[in-house]
């Protein structure tokens, strides 16, 4: 794809939802051998109380340990036979699915994928060996300061809300989850209602749309309910400090931040390109050409927005030795004062640009790639002719709508800032 008049649109994305809230999109790629799947189900962590965190998580991941039709053996020799992948994964809103295969094995995919969804066994063996890999990656991610960082800094900037709680769970609440839990969730959560399918790859709009017909179209939960809503949030206020002491560590890992803007929100692609110019273009933008060329104070630095469904966290962190802890923090905090105080020089601002609009094509080059946008239009309602549109919604951004974002989702002021790693000596 070499120019935006290639990218999927409302005239090549067919777009159908079936009788019982199913919806279904189709991108065909006639030249190909494949077929990539990718969807969703609104079940996810928003459901879970703080004493069984980790439940949304433990239930996807236990799904594919067997079904009704098929054991566990049976789903992994039947994809491997054929060379096919499929898989499912939880966060907090949404519980995600994503298979790949040989066009003529997509009959074989979606008949594990649907029979896994609708009529899991959760046997109990599989699901004890799966709570003690979640125990052991816990305990890998309590041994590590980038993580501990990031985890620390979601636990003082989203105080009793959903966000700050673990998706895969805690040493307390895994140990606790059963099987009776995991059916329970099973039943209130997943359904057709709300669910989404896409497809991209070597299957016409109506192969694909009958395909799920034929193995979802009557799937019915009378009894599916609806994820809580989402909780107001309390926004920071001041600076919360929180140093996680790791003494046999190292290295300290910063992360500071606050929550952003949600997907959805008129000013996300201002945001979004305001820490491209902040943290990620070239060697991680302003704050890696400070911190890390500049001073040479780290090992990485960068800034990240993670908006979504709810208003996902903005986030810059720095991998850097325990002294320079102080220096790197507060060369972190200079960046966001300067990128909410001075409007950014035209040519920089471009080059981001730039950068964005070239960079989209690389993550279409794929069946995968195409899937995950294609889904993610129908997610945050941007349309079907979002690809189209955001070469100009980029262009159209001004220094004063990056300074606005800036204004209005940074602070120097009101934020949290974890620290992992040793104490300073």
């Amino acid at each position: 794809m070499t120019n935006s008049h290639n990218y999927p649109s409302s005239t090549t994305i067919h777009r159908e939802t079936l009788p019982n809230g199913i919806t279904v999109l189709v991108y065909e790629r006639p030249g190909s051998q494949s077929v990539t799947v990718e969807g969703y189900l609104l079940a996810g962590a928003l459901a879970e109380t703080a004493e069984f965190s980790g439940l949304a998580n433990l239930t996807a991941v236990s799904l594919m340990r067997g079904s009704q039709n098929y054991s566990f053996d049976d789903i992994y020799e039947k994809l491997e036979a054929v060379g096919a992948d499929l898989s499912i994964s939880s966060g907090y809103h949404l519980t995600s699915f994503s298979a790949q295969s040989l066009t003529e094995d997509a009959d074989l995919v979606l008949d594990l994928l649907a029979s896994v969804l609708r009529q899991p066994t959760f046997p109990e063996p599989q699901l004890n060996q799966l709570k003690g890999q979640i125990i052991t990656a816990l305990q890998m991610r309590a041994n590590d300061t980038q993580q501990m960082a990031s985890r620390t800094l979601r636990e003082l900037i989203y105080p009793n809300h959903p966000y700050g709680r673990s998706q895969t769970g805690t040493f307390q609440s895994i140990p606790s989850l059963t099987v009776a839990h995991a059916q329970q969730f099973h039943a209130n959560y997943y359904g057709p209602m709300g669910m989404v399918i896409c497809f991209v790859g070597a299957l016409t709009p109506a192969q694909a749309v009958a395909k799920v017909q034929q193995t979802l179209g009557d799937w019915h939960n009378p009894a599916q309910q609806a994820l809580p809503e989402l909780p107001e949030l309390v926004m920071v206020n001041g600076r919360l400090h929180h140093h996680h002491v790791m003494p046999d560590k190292y290295q300290s890992d910063i992360a500071l931040g606050r929550p952003g803007p949600t997907r959805a929100a008129p000013d996300y692609l201002a945001a979004s390109l305001m820490n491209t110019v902040l943290g990620v273009f070239g060697m991680m933008g302003r704050i890696g050409k400070n911190v890390r060329e500049a001073q040479g104070l780290a090992y990485y630095a960068y800034s990240s927005l993670q908006g979504g469904l709810g208003p996902g966290a903005w986030l810059a962190a720095a991998g850097v030795s325990p002294d320079k802890v102080e220096q790197a923090t507060s060369s972190i905090l200079d960046e966001i004062a300067r990128i909410q105080n001075e409007p950014v020089p035209a040519d920089e601002l471009a080059n981001s640009q730039a950068y964005r609009i070239g960079s989209l094509p690389v993550g279409l080059e794929t069946s995968s790639g195409l899937a995950s946008v294609i889904t993610d239009m129908e997610l945050y309602g941007w349309g079907l002719d979002y690809l189209l549109q955001f070469p100009d919604l980029v262009q159209a951004i001004t220094p004063d709508d990056v300074q606005a974002a800036a204004q209005k989702y940074l602070s120097t002021e009101h934020l949290g800032i974890a620290i992992a790693g040793p104490e300073a000596e």
